[in-house]
């Protein structure tokens, strides 16, 4: 029986997310995982209702991901929704739900996910809302769930026995339909459609090694599915393969430090022809080759170049967009090709929009994620299908691709440096300060470069006229050089500070350096800029990538 329980505002989310991501404690606590469920429906609802319209629901799997989608799945039947579909466990990967949501031409979704944040009883939890189009919600509407949530006061949900989320097949709750699905079936069938599946066999089948780590998050199901069954990988090619609510007690994040044993293996003496890892819900990808690391920036670049020996994109692409942060090197392949490059906030909200629009094919962020057209969420199993594909083709090694890239468009020395768990206030004072020191840089010299522009990046963007203002600190130099701070928001404690250096580099001499060193002068002075070791007492970075 459907039933209303009244309830208060809840506190946390953010303007102009299209999320909540929280501790786990928080969210099992009172009616906070509810409210905001309520304040998502009554921010989308229609004139005429959800009747007839179907809402897809999964998660990574990590702690609370089950009785979280019991919570929306009876709040669905009590709003009027006509049908649920829900992945086989609770399992989607946030790409594979963007897959579900445009196969099936459902209402949106409700994905439930802290990304790359780690699990646990003591870990982080979220929830995010995709629209139809398969892609995180709009600024529009992420604006209309927060005004929600500051005047909600009551949600709608009913009491029934829980879903059995182990069975595929359709259960009915109060009359809604609910069907319990494969949960990688649908992107496996995407998946045969956009590469040469045939090749890719014949490439493993000629002795070719891969080693990929799912970090015992979502995207294990969909690794051992597709590389080891679909294409006949060695059994073992899939390592941290079976999901865990806690992820195994390890960070589920693909950069140099969380995913080191496969850092290790592909540096050493019998290393794979490719190493490969996936973040919690399966958006973001780690490329390493024999070794090679291959940067996230660098990565998507290569992947522009040699996107037309897949066959989704034969005919080639129409532009590529990138967030403001990550390296100009898809700007140099973008101009070699011809198309157009967008230079976009962080957020893959404002990929949709140039995606939707036919604008862009290829898109990518620094922080390892990159994807397509074919849904609307970067897919950490798709970037490592089409570097694999791309090896089929060239018959070469990740190695040689990358040194044969820098030699015909240069090579964009990139890093980022993460400070985190930063105090909220002394982070946020140090960005005013920064932001201050930064009005009188314009046209002067710092440490001998002639400082081109400095100001806070705003977007307008080309599709809906929206304007986004204030996301990061840049300092461009005449030379083409880049020092770029931004505060994130990924984090559920503290904050943390990114601070992105770039050098570009056209002399093919001058390619093999070692990044750090490459950047050494620029990376002393945006630490001395900024004031970061005084301000904040950190001697040096958090992480390193």
């Amino acid at each position: 029986m459907n039933k209303t329980v009244a309830t208060i505002p809840i506190a946390g989310m953010k303007p102009g997310t299209s999320g909540l991501r929280k501790k786990v404690v928080e969210f099992a606590s009172g009616h906070y995982l509810p409210n905001f469920v309520q304040a998502v429906f009554d921010a989308v609802k229609p004139e005429a209702g959800f009747a007839g319209q179907t809402l897809v629901v999964g998660g990574d799997g990590r702690y609370y991901n089950r009785e979280a989608i019991q919570t929306v799945i009876r709040m669905a039947a009590a709003n009027g929704f006509a049908r649920v579909l829900v992945g086989q466990d609770g399992i989607l990967s946030t790409p594979a739900a963007s897959c579900v949501i445009r196969q099936h031409v459902a209402f949106g979704g409700l994905i439930l996910s802290a990304s790359h944040n780690p699990g646990g009883p003591d870990g982080d939890f979220g929830i995010k809302f995709n629209g139809a189009n398969g892609g995180p919600a709009a600024e529009k509407i992420t604006d209309a769930i927060y005004a929600c949530t500051e005047k909600i006061n009551r949600f709608l949900t009913t009491d029934t026995p829980d879903v059995d989320l182990g069975r595929i097949g359709v259960q009915q709750v109060e009359g809604m339909r609910v069907e319990v699905i494969d949960a990688v079936a649908d992107y496996v069938a995407l998946m045969r459609k956009l590469f040469d599946f045939p090749a890719l066999t014949r490439l493993f089948a000629s002795g070719f090694r891969l080693s990929f780590d799912a970090m015992h998050a979502v995207t294990g199901p969909y690794a051992h599915a597709i590389f080891e069954l679909e294409l006949g990988a060695a059994p073992g090619t899939v390592r941290n393969g079976v999901p865990l609510p806690d992820f195994g007690g390890h960070h589920p994040d693909p950069n140099l430090v969380h995913a080191k044993e496969l850092l290790d293996r592909m540096m050493g003496p019998d290393a794979p022809d490719l190493g490969a890892a996936s973040d919690g819900d399966g958006d973001r990808n780690l490329i390493i080759g024999r070794g090679i690391f291959i940067s996230p920036s660098d990565s998507l670049a290569m992947l522009a170049a040699n996107a037309h020996l897949a066959p989704a994109y034969r005919q080639g692409i129409a532009g590529i967009a990138r967030s403001m942060p990550t390296s100009g090197a898809a700007d140099r392949v973008a101009q070699a090709l011809g198309v157009p490059c967008f230079e976009t906030p962080t957020g893959w909200k404002f990929f949709g929009n140039l995606l939707d629009a036919g604008k862009v094919t290829l898109c990518g962020e620094e922080s390892a994620g990159t994807g397509s057209d074919h849904v609307r969420e970067k897919d950490g199993v798709w970037a490592v299908l089409l570097w694999l594909n791309i090896l089929a083709v060239r018959q070469q090694s990740v190695k040689q691709i990358a040194h044969e890239h820098w030699a015909h468009f240069g090579r964009n020395y990139y890093t980022r440096h993460d400070y985190e768990d930063i105090d909220s206030s002394v982070a946020k004072d140090l960005m005013q300060a920064l932001a201050l020191r930064m009005r009188d840089l314009t046209g002067h010299e710092l440490e001998g470069r002639l400082v081109a522009t400095a100001d806070d990046f705003s977007y307008l963007d080309p599709v809906d006229g929206s304007l986004s203002k204030n996301q990061g600190l840049r300092i461009v130099f005449e030379d083409g050089c880049r020092i770029v701070y931004r505060l994130s928001g990924t984090g559920t404690s503290g904050a943390t500070l990114r601070v992105y250096i770039e050098r570009f580099e056209g002399n093919p001499t001058r390619h093999g350096m070692e990044t750090q060193a490459a950047l050494a002068d620029l990376i002393l002075l945006a630490e001395s800029l900024a004031g970061i070791r005084v301000r904040t007492g950190r001697l040096a970075p958090s992480v390193i990538t």
